[in-house]
């Protein structure tokens, strides 16, 4: 994974345009719609257009695409702020397409002056019918023929706020017989008395998203504008504004947007599963959006990682989600701190140990050498994992059975030699000694065993509760699915562990480590948690299928 990569298509573009001089420096644009939480689709987007502007010594720009008030909060604002800066990228600068609002009015009354631009008071009924079909070129209505002055006299009263919403919309003059139908005299300006996150009420008529993205670009002198393939058709539009304004030739490129297994990666399907509490908010860590990611405990790096192996394409494709699942399981391989937590408990008493405590000494990763170590307490009465025993155990049964031996990790090697049940016949505790000179460390015992078993020592332990996430979704392909998408939604997605005991140390750490309960899988601390009671999310499982998928790749 070391190995130089070869260009993608768009840093070939841009070395060329580069080497020819057709610029001196690059710049890119990130610009989100305010209307929802970003996703890991977004990810993708993200570090394509900041990594461009980096490894060229160019810059980028955040600019939010804030044209639709109806849908628009400054809650989203701030939110996709903070994702883009905790994926550890800062913009040059922040623009909102509302900064331009007088500025696009006067393009649109430019356009107005030229003649390719027209009030029209058809319904939207009556202006989709009159489009035509993609077989069939469609036909121009009587408004068409309206005069320059008469449309600038129209326009400014849409804007003074003298129609209703609907009552008329501002139109291009192309083609209505184009083979692309976005040109037939695509709708630039439509009427919306509804209140504006930045600018109030100060505008009534606000510009479509092909009207503002183009020159929106253009006001930035954005020279690389990248968009997701579904674009390609809006290309065609882009240029037509562009050129009809004679303003700086921003130039839009397309590459395939991320579709990945069991996700769901569109806004409006997102925000459904959180209002109708399918999930429990944007950040629910089942969720693809950025913030879920966070609080289920992926790491920037892992995602930036698998961005950049995923790489840029021009047609679509389906990631399995598992690849995404290897980087987060390698970046947290390499921070996660070793901790020992027993979801399942059952009892274990050590009868020839003394009653007295003992601080035994593990390391907090082996794979860090700086991260140091920390104690543990150890007495004679533990838990350990109901399922590390078994009464009647099967042939090369490795784990704790009746006179059977194993090492507990960090601590010493002990035998079973008596089993406790209840009336029911409910095995309540298992009765143990323990070889003194097996100490890990320091062990001259010369006896080896194949079983080694997590413990929490009963007195010392701490409560927890466990969150264990799965996928949110059944299917691998949700879009491509039967029916309505939710009814794929996984009921296991999420597993509470209400009573788990950890080891002390988890007290002491800092909200934002990362770690690895030993054998269990790897784990955040959730911002549910309070003094008095510690929550748990399960960022991953233990187990990777991919990891050779990608040495080999």
């Amino acid at each position: 994974m070391s190995e130089e990569k070869s260009l993608n298509f768009i840093e070939e573009i841009i070395e060329e345009d580069l080497k020819n001089g057709k610029y001196e420096s690059i710049t890119t644009r990130f610009p989100p719609e305010p209307n929802g939480y970003l996703h890991i689709g977004h990810a993708k987007s993200i570090c394509l257009n900041f990594g461009l502007a980096k490894k060229y010594g160019g810059k980028t720009n955040l600019r939010f695409d804030d044209t639709n008030p109806v849908t628009e909060e400054t809650e989203y604002v701030e939110s996709i702020k903070g994702d883009v800066r905790w994926l550890g990228f800062e913009w040059a600068n922040e623009f909102y397409a509302s900064d331009y609002f007088e500025q696009l009015y006067q393009f649109a009354v430019k356009l107005i002056g030229k003649g390719l631009a027209y009030v029209d008071d058809s319904t939207s009924d009556e202006i989709a019918a009159q489009k035509g079909t993609p077989t069939t070129p469609g036909t121009r209505n009587r408004y068409a023929e309206r005069s320059v002055e008469e449309n600038l006299q129209l326009f400014t009263d849409m804007r003074a706020g003298k129609y209703a919403d609907g009552e008329k919309v501002l139109r291009a003059k192309i083609d209505m017989a184009s083979p692309n139908m976005l040109l037939r005299d695509p709708i630039l300006y439509r009427i919306k008395h509804a209140h504006h996150h930045r600018t109030g009420d100060k505008w009534c008529i606000y510009p479509m998203y092909d009207f503002a993205h183009g020159q929106s670009d253009s006001i930035e002198k954005i020279t690389h504008s990248i968009c997701t393939l579904e674009f390609i058709p809006h290309r065609d539009l882009y240029d037509w504004c562009i050129e009809k304004l004679e303003i700086f030739p921003s130039h839009q490129y397309e590459f395939a947007r991320l579709n990945m297994t069991y996700t769901v990666m569109s806004k409006r399907k997102l925000l459904q599963l959180v209002n109708e509490k399918h999930v429990n908010g944007w950040d629910d860590p089942r969720m693809s959006t950025i913030s879920g990611m966070r609080r289920r405990g992926y790491t920037a790096e892992a995602i930036r990682e698998f961005c950049d192996r995923i790489g840029v394409a021009r047609r679509e494709n389906l990631i399995d989600i598992g690849l995404l699942e290897f980087f987060v399981r390698e970046h947290l391989n390499k921070i996660a701190l070793r901790r020992m937590v027993v979801f399942d408990p059952l009892k274990l008493v050590i009868t020839n140990y003394p009653d007295t405590v003992e601080m035994l000494h593990s390391e907090n990763n082996p794979e860090d050498k700086n991260a140091g170590s920390r104690e543990i307490p150890f007495s004679k009465e533990l838990y350990i994992e109901r399922e590390d025993f078994m009464e009647n155990p099967p042939k090369k049964y490795f784990r704790l059975a009746p006179g059977q031996m194993v090492r507990l990790k960090s601590a010493y090697i002990i035998k079973c030699e008596e089993v406790i049940k209840d009336a029911a016949g409910t095995i309540t505790e298992v009765r143990c000694t323990y070889i003194p000179e097996s100490r890990s460390g320091s062990d001259t015992s010369g006896i080896n065993v194949k079983g080694t078993l997590h413990w929490v020592s009963v007195a010392h332990a701490v409560t927890a509760e466990v969150r264990l996430y799965d996928r949110l979704f059944k299917v691998e392909d949700v879009a491509g699915a039967e029916g309505d998408f939710k009814d794929h939604i996984n009921e296991d997605s999420l597993t509470v562990i209400g009573h788990a005991f950890a080891e002390p140390a988890l007290l002491k750490d800092k909200a934002d480590d990362r770690y690895q309960f030993i054998r269990k899988g790897y784990f955040i601390l959730d911002k549910d948690s309070s003094t008095e009671k510690l929550v748990f999310n399960r960022t991953v499982t233990l187990k990777d299928t991919w990891a050779k998928e990608v040495k080999k790749g």
